[in-house]
């Protein structure tokens, strides 16, 4: 009998044949983490159970027969026991997901169709190496757990990529992009001129030694790296030159920017494409779409499976397909392996999940051939929480000096004012930014100051209205003749280039007042004295729920620190917090859930979300681009391709606004379809300078 396991038109396609070759490509990935025989071994077993006669009659005849197939090659690793016992998971899940311990035991007592025809095409392989060095493992069943991870990843990306194959007889647009010893010839090219300046006196001399450093140090051994750059110091193509050399030195086959923020990934993802060609850099992230066109279709198939040499995300994105369980999340993970990983703006790595996600920094380091790069300029005190024996290299030479170099602003602390009084000194001012913690205390206070020259920024304001907001300050203040204010929330505190003669900056974490800092004499063309960055409070203000404990330990800094953004008081901070939130570095115990060979996949995915799920989506039809989107999904159905469209006309509400906004019938769903998923019907509740007229008691911006 011959076995079959897909068929298309005409063509049919060997059980066989696609069992060798998903092994062979599994194989291969694995082979990126030193474990080619577990890739080769678990790609021949996964489909087993298509060799059952109920299965091939279902393909052969095309049938709706529900035949289960997954549960064979599980229940074989499970009869051989060993090592075989550890692609138990990956096997059962290959389509489903990874699962609970408590439902993979459910499938030991499921009734399977005999597959034991497997015996006529299907030598077992041999598996010999360890998994991993066991005797390095800190918490070794969260390590055979990441490994299960890695494993499920090489099977399902392969599993796909093979079948995706012969399904479209060999004719598929993926391109991987150019080897890293050419990416780093074109770096060179274009940094050439740059190393010639020594001049340690001028901004860009200062930029170049720490340039030069970062070259040189690529030639380290893999491990753990700080850049530790103040604002101004160039960091971006510094690290991207460590990365680089680091890269080529080790026959590294990525690196990946993992960023808080989308706006600074756009930023950055823009100067990559410029210096390393647009085909080598995929940014991924929820406000980037791919489309379908034939010129964009090879970075949409990347967008899959991290197929390029240079990738660029978030937070959010990366740590969520680690701790991920569905096969569409965890595809792309083993390309993480034998990469340079640069965390930028280290700082914002989520407190709740510091643990785990440290815990998985450490595995990708110790067992995955990863060097990880901590990149800040208020780096964050983990020491205390990666493991004591780990050391790090620091690529910024003479810190201190280079920090002292590039102090741009004097810190003044205002104590706590009335809300009055910062309104009469923010009219005294020409050119000045004022962040507040709240939405609701933005627009407030734009209320009360609007006029020529007076703008709002804030999430309360859709992802596009937010640009073309942004491009009008740009263009207001490129006249230095001409007054500015902006008043705003923390999402103008990175990857936005504005430069305020002042700044104000409602009490908060040391690093976002830092940050906020950054936007003051950004340029260095005035002098420190005549540049001030006011620290203050707002009485009767509540605080913002979560950044309680960072404020008050910046007011008590404030006390001790002449000058916080000295780097003793950064890191007395950072040791502090993590001190006070010591039981909640692992809020939802993530790493409890592996723990005597019971693994909680599906749990631990559903459990682990950076950004909690408490607001609803309100999408703003007052373009008309918008509505004739808003049009389509109604009647043609919403899409990946739509909904990424769309999140450029939405707003994030917590649920006390909208209870208040639906119970008004000023919002409605959109849709059966889609979950927590609204418009807005009562267009006048939305305005051009301050966007969705909010009533809500804290503002923190979000980020995906």
């Amino acid at each position: 009998m011959e076995y079959i396991a897909h068929i298309e038109g005409d063509r049919k396609q060997r059980l066989i044949e696609h069992l060798n070759e998903t092994a062979k490509l599994a194989g291969k990935f694995a082979e990126a983490f030193g474990k080619y025989e577990w890739g080769y071994c678990i790609g021949m077993l996964h489909d087993l159970g298509k060799y059952s006669k109920e299965f091939q009659h279902k393909i052969q005849f095309n049938t709706n027969d529900r035949v289960d197939h997954s549960t064979a090659g599980m229940r074989l690793c499970n009869e051989k026991g060993g090592y075989y016992s550890i692609l138990q998971y990956a096997i059962a899940g290959h389509h489903s997901g990874l699962m609970d311990y408590y439902k993979l035991e459910e499938r030991y007592r499921k009734s399977i169709c005999d597959y034991q025809a497997y015996r006529q095409e299907v030598e077992i392989p041999q598996i010999k190496s360890d998994p991993f060095e066991s005797c390095k493992a800190q918490n070794p069943h969260f390590s055979m757990g990441i490994f299960m991870r890695m494993l499920y990843s090489c099977l399902v990306d392969a599993d796909f990529l093979e079948t995706e194959s012969f399904m479209k007889n060999n004719h598929v647009q993926r391109t991987s992009g150019e080897e890293m010893a050419s990416l780093l010839a074109r770096l060179e090219r274009h940094i050439c001129s740059w190393l010639e300046n020594d001049d340690l006196n001028s901004i860009n001399g200062r930029r170049t030694a720490i340039l030069k450093t970062c070259l040189t140090a690529g030639e380290n051994d893999r491990g753990l790296f700080h850049l530790t750059v103040p604002t101004g110091g160039g960091k971006t193509i510094a690290s991207l030159a460590f990365a680089l050399k680091h890269a080529v030195r080790h026959q590294m086959e990525h690196i990946i920017y993992v960023i808080p923020y989308t706006s600074v990934i756009e930023q950055n993802a823009q100067v990559f494409r410029e210096i390393l060609g647009q085909d080598n850099v995929l940014e991924n992230h929820c406000n980037i779409d791919y489309g379908d066109s034939e010129e964009l279709k090879p970075m949409q198939l990347a967008s899959e499976n991290w197929d390029k040499p240079v990738i660029v995300t978030t937070n959010v994105q990366f740590f969520e397909s680690l701790f991920a369980s569905r096969s569409s999340k965890c595809r792309k993970i083993h390309n993480i392996a034998n990469s340079v990983v640069i965390f930028d703006e280290a700082q914002m790595l989520p407190l709740e999940y510091l643990k785990p996600c440290i815990a998985m920094m450490e595995n990708l380091m110790d067992f995955y051939r990863t060097s990880i790069v901590l990149c800040t300029a208020t780096q964050p005190a983990l020491d205390s929480i990666f493991d004591q024996h780990r050391r790090y290299i620091e690529l910024c030479p003479n810190i201190n000096e280079q920090f002292e170099f590039f102090k741009r602003v004097v810190y003044k602390n205002l104590g706590t004012i009335e809300f009055d009084a910062l309104i009469e000194r923010l009219k005294t001012e020409k050119r000045v930014l004022c962040i507040v913690n709240t939405k609701k205390c933005a627009q407030q206070l734009y209320e009360q100051l609007s006029g020529d020259g007076v703008y709002h920024l804030s999430t309360s304001m859709y992802p596009k209205h937010r640009k073309k907001i942004l491009a009008q300050i740009k263009e207001r203040m490129s006249d230095r003749s001409k007054s500015c204010v902006l008043i705003s929330t923390s999402l103008v505190e990175t990857g936005v280039d504005l430069d305020f003669n002042s700044v104000y900056r409602q009490v908060a974490g040391v690093d976002s007042v830092i940050q906020a800092a950054g936007r003051c004499n950004r340029e260095g063309t005035e002098k420190k004295e005549n540049s001030k960055v006011y620290i203050f409070d707002i009485n009767g203000m509540k605080t913002v729920p979560g950044q309680s404990l960072q404020s008050s330990i910046t007011k008590g800094l404030l006390q001790d620190y002449n000058d916080i953004s000295n780097l003793e008081c950064i890191t007395d901070y950072f040791k502090r917090l993590y001190h006070f939130r010591e039981n909640d570095l692992d809020k939802k115990n993530i790493i409890g859930e592996f723990k005597d060979w019971k693994y909680n996949f599906e749990t631990v995915s559903e459990k682990f979300h950076l950004i909690e799920e408490n607001t609803r989506i309100v999408f703003i039809p007052i373009e008309q681009d918008a509505k004739d989107l808003l049009f389509e999904i109604k009647n043609q159905g919403y899409g990946k391709a739509r909904m990424r469209k769309a999140s450029q006309y939405c707003v994030q509400i917590y649920n006390q606004l909208f209870d208040t906004l639906y119970g008004a019938g000023i919002i409605k769903k959109i849709t059966s379809d889609i979950e927590d998923f609204y418009e807005l019907i009562d267009e006048k509740m939305y305005t051009d300078d301050m966007g969705l007229n909010l009533s809500v008691e804290s503002g923190m911006d979000l980020y995906l």
